[in-house]
């Protein structure tokens, strides 16, 4: 790599995504200057802490610090010297899964007025369509010379440094060729392909890909709820059904409690309201929207049916955190799914071994425990609902016992169920 096409690249928003893009364009030697508006995330980054657990994350970061390629301020005024400036607040979603961009427009009226002449802010915060192009007028109103792409997140929680490093292919939509280029020779820092296109398709391409994904990801609760009726077992009708070249080997047909954390649902409200605004009939993306969301209802409901009732019970959930690989609860469906146990007047006392649980406001109306043998203490049931890998090596057989009834619903087909049972489990999954 030649030091040419090394550059002074400016980060905005320092979350998980933000992050990730200081941590990976440092590694690669350019120099990187982080901003927040919050002075004490920005003070903890400095002594080389992120804000939440992604592995390796905060050893890339003080990696980054050590060899002086990057450093982290509360002065917007930072970003004055950076060729290149990426957006990358994790954009905030509503309950109702509604992008709300004021974070964004905020940031971006404050660095246009620092940039230097010719730089391009690169916004991978995700934006519904149109966002973009907007963004870009009010960007050279104030600086003409100033340019903006839009190349969007490709991360996944637990693996993000990685996965930013070696994406495959990297999108990047421009409306002018100026700032093609320009980005085009950035990239090329990253060993992938570059797809170029306009702001709009860019936005597009994103929007249909989370859309496609959740559809797939509803499809397979679907199917495997069938499966359960008829005698078929999920597991073997996935594998077959990826060994069809038009489905492939990666599709996303794992069943179990639905999407959350809001990205998916967040693309699939932008493209619904799109619709209704063209008065089209892709009413597609509104469906797939509402049937995920009453996924964790059915949840819910057949946990009641294998343990007689949720009033009056107990029990203990496993893993509350969005996915695993992330401390993160923001918007995580195992806690909306926990809370809607209580709702039936069920007791709940969780177990995760990386959460955060300073991220839940107000008052937690479970109980928190710190070990397995404790979660298990004199439940009624178990109910694993996010696949970390301490669950898959953990010596189930020892706690068996601690349980009122050695009830175990696994919603996410994690554990093996011969080995379940022979350890003393009454052991139920999903679509098998």
């Amino acid at each position: 790599m030649v030091d040419e096409m090394k550059r002074t690249i400016g980060v905005i928003g320092l979350w998980h995504l933000g992050c990730v893009l200081c941590a990976a364009w440092s590694r690669l030697g350019n120099k990187v200057a982080g901003f927040d508006y919050d002075r004490l995330r920005v003070e903890e980054l400095r002594k080389g802490n992120p804000p939440l657990f992604e592995p390796g994350l905060g050893e890339a970061i003080q990696e980054g610090i050590r060899n002086e390629n990057l450093t982290f301020s509360e002065d917007i005024a930072c970003l004055g010297a950076c060729d290149f400036v990426f957006l990358s607040y994790d954009t905030p979603v509503g309950d109702d899964d509604e992008s709300d961009t004021s974070i964004l427009e905020r940031a971006v009226d404050d660095a246009k007025r620092v940039m230097k002449e010719g730089a391009v802010l690169i916004v991978s915060s995700q934006s519904p369509v149109g966002f973009c192009g907007a963004l870009r007028s009010r960007l050279q109103e104030e600086n003409a010379t100033l340019d903006l792409a839009y190349s969007p997140e490709n991360l996944r929680l637990g693996e993000a440094i990685a996965c930013y490093l070696n994406p495959g292919r990297i999108i990047l939509g421009t409306n002018s060729e100026n700032a093609r280029e320009k980005c085009a020779q950035l990239f090329s820092q990253i060993e992938a392909d570059v797809l170029t296109m306009n702001l709009e398709s860019a936005e597009m391409v994103k929007h249909g890909i989370n859309s496609f994904l959740s559809m797939c990801i509803v499809f397979a609760n679907h199917l495997s709820d069938i499966c359960e009726t008829t005698g078929a077992c999920i597991d073997d009708v996935v594998k077959g059904m990826k060994t069809d070249p038009r489905i492939g080997p990666k599709a996303y047909l794992s069943p179990g409690i639905g999407f959350s954390g809001g990205t998916l649902g967040r693309d699939l409200q932008v493209l619904r309201k799109k619709n209704v605004e063209a008065k089209r009939n892709a009413t597609i993306f509104g469906i797939i929207h509402d049937l995920n969301h009453a996924r964790k209802q059915d949840i819910v409901c057949r946990l009641e049916e294998l343990v007689g009732g949720l009033m009056h019970k107990r029990i203990g959930v496993l893993g509350l955190t969005y996915k695993p690989g992330t401390s993160t609860l923001r918007r995580s469906l195992p806690v909306e799914i926990s809370d809607l146990i209580i709702e039936k007047g069920a007791e709940v006392k969780v177990y995760d071994p990386k959460a955060d649980y300073a991220e839940l406001q107000g008052d937690m109306k479970f109980e928190i425990t710190h070990s397995i043998e404790a979660v298990a203490e004199k439940v009624d049931a178990l109910i694993l609902l996010t696949e970390w890998g301490d669950f898959k090596t953990y010596p189930w057989g020892e706690v068996a016992g601690r349980l009122k009834k050695p009830v175990f619903f696994d919603t996410k087909n994690f554990l093996d169920q011969t080995s379940m049972k022979s350890c003393g489990f009454q052991y139920y999954s999903i679509g098998r």
